[in-house]
């Protein structure tokens, strides 16, 4: 049986940050943005944005009524969670309004979790063929202002659906992961932003690739030619060439080396104007390059490179499905290009806003008619999501 991903959408926040105007601000060399980390904006969320509304927007893009009708699972991967209880798949499914005999859950392994989540639902889907399955990964970068990871931010979710005969990609049965207990980024309960060994971060990253891009060969018997691109998770894009470097062969043709750094340009696009959206950051790089790419044909085989920190890495691959851009947005830079620039103060005000709760745990919000969902009050510390009703 064939499974893997039959649809897949983007959401992202209405606000924008320049990067050149963040570091005209900061006194920082906009090259050391632009060329070091190869970004050129962020996402920004406002407080009435977060995780469960970005999820939902992404699901809500690419769901029809048959589809909630038929979904049984509802997987949510998030380093953003805003319940240390409840999951964020169980508010997602009630906005969304999905028939109510789902399984809704969390999965957290920093920026690796949503492929743990696809390694679930695909064996669930090979027990229950019918099903289909919907995963999120859907999450908020924030590291503050005026610290090194502030020009890394940003705000998005990813959602795929998974079936049985799926019509963009198709997963093969050549999953390696390692795990290694390390901490190069962490952020205890007591912390609202992250704290982050950027260096030794760095070097995790790229050994973890190296490490198991070295077992996946091995166990696998594949090598880099068999590939027509490789997907890297990206907090920034400056990093994943790195990767991308460290296991180039230089034994293949030169036309096949040009084409996986053609192919790798095209999957940085959307993260380059969007920013770090960690669990999503991988498979924004995928429809990245699914919607950019002009080389690309079906039944190439894409290999993907997932890493948490913390630390779990994995990599797997998929093979496209005939037909698969008929299931893709052709419009979706100039959709980018639509979000509401932020001045620096703006950026610093919005994205850093807590919520004042009076003493009974209540608070409400105003705002957010751009939004498709929207976090409109917090009422005796219960969070109330609603889709917004757009003015005609």
């Amino acid at each position: 049986m064939t499974i893997g991903i039959d649809k897949i959408g983007f959401a992202t926040s209405n606000y924008v940050l320049k990067l050149k105007d963040l570091a005209e601000e900061r006194g920082i060399d906009p090259d050391k943005l632009s060329k070091g980390l190869l970004l050129k904006e962020l996402s920004i969320a406002p407080l009435t944005e977060d995780m469960v509304t970005l999820g939902a927007a992404a699901a809500d893009s690419i769901l029809t009524a048959e589809d909630r009708k038929k979904i049984d699972m509802v997987i949510v991967a998030t380093e953003s969670g805003i319940d240390q209880s409840k999951a964020s798949a169980v508010f997602i499914h009630g906005l969304l309004d999905i028939q109510p005999f789902a399984r809704s859950f969390e999965i957290k392994e920093a920026c690796y979790g949503a492929t743990a989540a696809l390694d679930y639902a695909k064996l669930h889907i090979e027990k229950y063929p019918d099903s289909k399955v919907l995963v999120l990964a859907s999450d908020i970068a924030k590291y503050g202002a005026h610290t090194p990871g502030e020009p890394t931010q940003g705000a998005g979710a990813i959602a795929m659906l998974l079936s049985r005969n799926p019509r963009i990609l198709a997963f093969n049965d050549d999953n390696v992961a390692q795990t290694r207990d390390v901490m190069d980024f962490w952020r205890p309960n007591y912390s609202a932003t992250p704290y982050v060994n950027g260096i030794y971060s760095t070097q995790q990253y790229l050994d973890s690739l190296k490490t198991t891009w070295a077992e996946y060969q091995k166990r696998q018997g594949l090598s880099l030619k068999d590939f027509a691109a490789f997907c890297f998770h990206l907090p920034y894009p400056k990093l994943a060439l790195k990767g991308l470097n460290k296991i180039m062969d230089k034994s293949l043709p030169q036309a096949q080396q040009d084409q996986l750094k053609d192919n790798f340009e095209a999957s940085i696009l959307y993260s380059q104007k969007v920013g770090n959206i960690y669990t999503g950051s991988l498979f924004l790089g995928l429809l990245s390059l699914l919607e950019n790419s002009d080389q690309l044909k079906a039944g190439d085989k894409i290999a993907l490179f997932s890493y948490g920190s913390g630390a779990v890495a994995e990599i797997f691959s998929a093979d496209l499905v005939p037909g698969y851009e008929e299931q893709l947005s052709q419009t979706r830079l100039e959709e980018l290009n639509l979000r509401q620039p932020l001045s620096v103060a703006d950026y610093e005000q919005l994205f850093f806003a807590e919520a004042q709760l009076d003493e009974a745990g209540n608070a409400s919000f105003s705002g957010y008619e751009n939004q498709t969902f929207a976090l409109t009050e917090i009422a005796e510390h219960q969070r109330k999501y609603s889709k917004v009703e757009k003015s005609s």
